[in-house]
């Protein structure tokens, strides 16, 4: 089998979100901005030193902006950037595959009208259409 070069974009984006602990932290403030302390409480089982460092590095990614709600003394609310939340959405879709593949699909995302597990799919704006891999006359082109 040939081997395929590794993805430059994919590289980037790992580089970017780093580690576990910034995809947790990034799923904690899915539902809105969050202070340092309910990020605390939300990730369960990180250090305040590494939240202080993965904020930092998500801020300087630009996924992340950090709003003071106190001057004396400093705190802070952090709030995903548009790119922050394009991130949360691929996590939430990690998330659901996940879910799938345990068999467990009580937490997958659902369509709050009918109840219906929802799906993340390709599509295309221009043609206005959804695309799937295996659609033969709509083929993806992931090059």
């Amino acid at each position: 089998m040939a081997r395929r070069d590794t993805d430059p974009y994919l590289d980037l984006a790992l580089d970017r979100i780093g580690d576990r602990w910034t995809l947790l932290i990034v799923d904690a403030m899915m539902s809105g901005p969050r202070r340092f302390n309910e990020l605390m409480a939300d990730v369960e089982g990180i250090a305040p030193n590494i939240l202080t460092k993965r904020l930092r590095q998500l801020e300087i990614a630009a996924l992340v902006v950090a709003t003071p709600y106190s001057h004396k003394p400093v705190r802070l609310a952090y709030t995903l950037t548009e790119p922050g939340r394009e991130l949360a959405a691929a996590l939430a879709s990690l998330s659901a595959w996940g879910a799938r593949q345990s068999g467990d699909t009580r937490q997958l995302p659902r369509h709050s009208t009918c109840g219906t597990p929802v799906e993340t799919r390709p599509w295309c704006p221009t043609c206005n259409t959804w695309l799937d891999a295996d659609t033969p006359d709509e083929p993806l082109d992931w090059a």
